[in-house]
């Protein structure tokens, strides 16, 4: 069998950097948002010789961006591919460190759990990507903290992780390098529009002249949008995760399951997340972020169970950030018709992995008015065409308040 991740003669990410340079020579490109995805975005456009601006309500990857697993290995989205061919790159282009790392383990604790795993592999390998399947001593010499507990696996020959921190700082120095700017603290008040286009976008730092705006600004995509007419329906949810104290390091820092997202840092420590969700408001400013103790609590207690070694461990931080979510599940990313120059960037939950062909995507909708890597279009808004106003109630998706 032929697999996806097997080396084969298209354009190298060099040849690719090489292609698009200069082709938006003098564009002047305002990013909302400075998470990944809008980094990401303002980096590859940057690249390609426009004029970027990166502006955000706080700071760089404040809020899912820096909170979440750092996992890069999403086979079912039409960005899979270029995520697969950029990640290992990430560090030389950008040049700063992601520590990227590759493939992943994915472990089961219960009997329900191994019978997905073994779907998803099935899947996988029939789709080309591969996935080895693990028996219980198999995993636990390939993570020396799982338990008697585990009853087998799946080994991603593919995908990987990197670090979210680090990975946000280091599209942010990288557009900086390239002649862009990043003003933090800078949340956009309001849109200025002639003929059909955006011309300028407003904040409490000024007015920001520009060609072509993206608005990847996560939960707050549906407010700003709302301003220039256009309905985005997402909904906003807590993301929590937890960091222990050091583990003896794995042979693989990349570790899933129980429910759980996840790495062992480089330094031994363990950060996880991953659901419930809690869902939230949003508000003007941006909703509030902190830790909640019976999430901060439900992520402790399945995580011992995933590693039982490690149960003694102490969970030395947590902390939170606002994640949106479509109502499929999937992203938004979408050029919009009026105006005719607004890219809208929704990840919905999977933005940092994808990060490096969702930023791609963007920069061809700005630029070529297309995708030309991939086909997006189920990743276009006007799928939710028709969608019931009361789409969260139907779907649970409500804060306690």
């Amino acid at each position: 069998m032929t697999y996806v991740g097997m080396p084969t003669p298209r354009e190298t990410p060099q040849d690719t950097m090489a292609r698009i340079a200069d082709t938006a020579h003098g564009m002047k490109v305002v990013i909302v948002g400075a998470g990944v995805s809008g980094l990401s975005a303002g980096w590859w456009l940057a690249r390609s010789g426009a004029q970027v601006t990166v502006l955000d309500k706080g700071i760089v990857g404040w809020e899912a961006s820096g909170r979440n697993g750092g996992g890069a290995s999403h086979y079912q989205s039409p960005l899979f591919e270029e995520e697969q061919r950029m990640w290992p790159f990430m560090d030389e282009l950008l040049g700063y460190p992601t520590e990227h790392s590759k493939e992943r383990i994915v472990m089961a604790v219960t009997p329900k759990q191994l019978n997905q795993y073994h779907y998803l592999a099935k899947m996988n390998n029939d789709m080309g990507y591969r996935v080895d399947l693990l028996d219980g001593d198999q995993v636990r010499t390939m993570v020396p903290l799982a338990g008697d507990n585990c009853l087998g696996g799946m080994h991603y020959r593919f995908g990987g992780h990197a670090n979210p921190q680090r990975t946000v700082q280091a599209y942010a120095w990288a557009i900086q390098d390239l002649g862009g700017r990043i003003v933090q603290h800078s949340p956009v008040t309001g849109f200025h529009t002639l003929g059909g286009k955006v011309v300028g976008v407003d904040s409490p730092t000024g007015r920001y002249d520009c060609d072509a705006v993206v608005v990847a600004a996560g939960p707050q995509i549906t407010r700003l949008m709302a301003q220039l007419g256009v309905d985005v329906p997402l909904a906003a949810a807590r993301a929590e995760m937890i960091v222990t104290e050091p583990a003896p390091m794995m042979p693989l820092g990349g570790v899933d399951g129980n429910g759980l997202y996840g790495r062992q840092t480089l330094r031994g420590n363990l950060a996880y997340g991953g659901g419930p969700h809690e869902w939230i408001d949003t508000l003007p400013g941006g909703p509030p972020g902190r830790p909640t103790s019976p999430l901060t609590r439900n992520l402790a207690r399945r995580l011992a169970e995933l590693l039982p070694k490690a149960a003694h461990l102490n969970v030395i931080r947590s902390w939170a950030g606002v994640i949106e979510n479509s109502p499929d599940g999937r992203p938004i990313i979408d050029r919009m018709a009026d105006p005719e120059n607004v890219v809208v960037a929704s990840m919905s939950g999977v933005g940092f992995g994808l990060s490096p062909a969702s930023g791609h995507a963007v920069r061809d909708l700005v630029v070529e008015g297309r995708c030309t890597f991939t086909d997006i279009a189920k990743l276009s808004l006007s799928r939710f065409d028709g969608l019931a106003p009361d789409w969260r109630e139907q779907q649970g998706w409500l804060s306690a308040a």
